[in-house]
């Protein structure tokens, strides 16, 4: 390989972050007007959103000068766009989506969720991180490059990775040669605190069933047989609380289990940073972070059964719950569903009937986070903050990336991300940190150039 460096390429690191500064305004209005567009993907809700900031993705992409295309295979639109860069120079992928959760009830936000707000260095809205900043972060490094792109870079914005990403593999498998990329900067993670970024190195699979004991046939007079004929709830609620030790581990047999990068984090972080109520204890055993990120865990996140408000004095005769397993990153997720799937049908009290029928699922995700693409996209981070990143693992799940590193095996894929622990993504008052958001954008701009600086062949 004949070393051709192209250093004039790092000659523009130190003016980068006052290029990023002075285009801050008009990348928060661009921020603003994206989060505008109530983009929520859910079936129920008005689609057109989704359309119309599909629409808005792309006309700020062709405004760069990308070749820019809506796609759709049978789900939401997902914008593709292209920028060549220098002959030799790697190219650059770059993922964000543009769908956004629910609301949930505006009495809970502080301020409108569709009307973007800033309150103590914060902007708040729906979709104002999770991922629209994410969309803007990879705008920011474009413009930072205007005219002298160092890398050549493919933006591919989902519309659906709020409901599952159902049609993203039919997406790689008919759009794939388009994405293809020798790094592929997935934009949907968060960073270790405020002033100290991260690289994503592990994520937990996903397993989420729904489960439904039956009892009786129809619905009885809880005084007349109450003693004698077990009900379904109670039938379900012993049958989920065999779910879990005494102590809180997930009591299934075989799952796989891991440990997590020793960083410090301490039981009052976890208290401050989820709210959990003075009193309650933390469950399950060992460090707090390997609870999180690389051990399996299970959460009633629903039920279907009569309200307090609605119930009588009835033996209720069937009733469901929505079970949500995070699984270790190197666990096969049907492997996982079966031994959850067993251990319902063992322990079942009392004899009553059940059904499980499998929701969603997705492969977890681990990174050998080594070689020249990770180097520099460490050395981008400590551009922008001033001090080295730091490797976490999430204990949430983001199939997508396990479906890109399958696609594209080559790619060095580097999962990063606007948000931080205060962020509330999904939640009420979901906000960005306008400090870290301008780090992340300085570190993007930064790793283009360092990426452009690699030697060539």
């Amino acid at each position: 390989m004949t070393d051709t460096t192209n250093t004039a390429a790092l000659t523009e690191l130190p003016e980068l972050r006052e290029t990023v500064r002075a285009l801050m305004p008009q990348l928060r209005a661009d921020l603003e007007n994206l989060t505008r567009i109530p983009s929520v993907s859910l079936p129920a809700f008005d689609q057109s959103h989704v359309d119309a900031s599909a629409e808005a993705t792309a006309d700020l992409l062709r405004a760069e000068g990308l070749d820019v295309e809506i796609v759709r295979e049978g789900g939401a639109p997902a914008v593709i766009g292209h920028l060549d860069g220098p002959k030799g120079a790697p190219t650059v992928m770059l993922y964000a989506h543009h769908d956004v959760q629910p609301p949930g009830d505006d009495a809970d936000w502080d301020s409108a969720p569709f009307e973007p707000t800033e309150r103590d260095g914060r902007l708040y809205g729906r979709g104002a991180a999770d991922d629209k900043a994410g969309i803007m972060a990879h705008i920011a490094a474009l413009r930072a490059h205007k005219g002298r792109l160092p890398v050549g870079v493919t933006v591919f914005v989902e519309g659906e990775e709020e409901i599952g990403s159902d049609s993203l593999m039919t997406i790689l498998e008919r759009h794939g040669d388009k994405l293809r990329a020798d790094a592929i900067v997935l934009a949907d993670s968060m960073n270790w605190d405020i002033g100290t970024p991260a690289l994503t190195t592990t994520l937990r699979g996903l397993v989420r069933v729904v489960v439904t004991v039956t009892t009786l046939d129809h619905g009885i007079h809880s005084g007349m047989f109450g003693g004698a004929v077990p009900d379904a709830i109670t039938a379900l609620v012993r049958l989920i609380a065999t779910l879990h030790d005494d102590e809180g581990n997930v009591a299934l047999a075989g799952l796989k289990s891991g440990e997590a990068a020793d960083l410090d984090f301490s039981e009052e972080r976890l208290r401050e940073e989820s709210g959990l109520l003075d009193g309650v204890s933390t469950i399950g055993s060992g460090p707090l972070l390997s609870r999180m990120w690389t051990k399996p865990s299970l959460t009633t996140i629903g039920i279907n059964a009569p309200s307090v408000e609605k119930s009588s004095n009835t033996l209720v005769p069937s009733a469901s719950a929505k079970l949500s397993m995070r699984i270790a990153a190197d666990e096969n997720p049907a492997d996982a569903f079966a031994a959850l799937e067993k251990h319902l049908r063992d322990n079942a009290p009392w004899g009553a009937k059940v059904e499980i029928t499998l929701d969603d699922q997705g492969s977890g995700f681990a990174a050998d986070a080594s070689g020249p693409v990770y180097d520099q996209a460490r050395a981008a981070f400590a551009d922008a903050w001033g001090k080295e990143p730091v490797d976490i693992g999430v204990g949430g799940s983001i199939p997508f990336v396990a479906a890109f590193a399958e696609r594209f095996p080559d790619a060095a894929i580097l999962v990063t991300g606007v948000e931080d622990p205060d962020t509330r993504a999904h939640g009420a008052n979901e906000s960005l940190h306008l400090g870290e958001f301008e780090n992340v954008c300085v570190a993007e701009a930064s790793l283009f150039a360092r990426l452009g600086a690699m030697p060539r062949d």
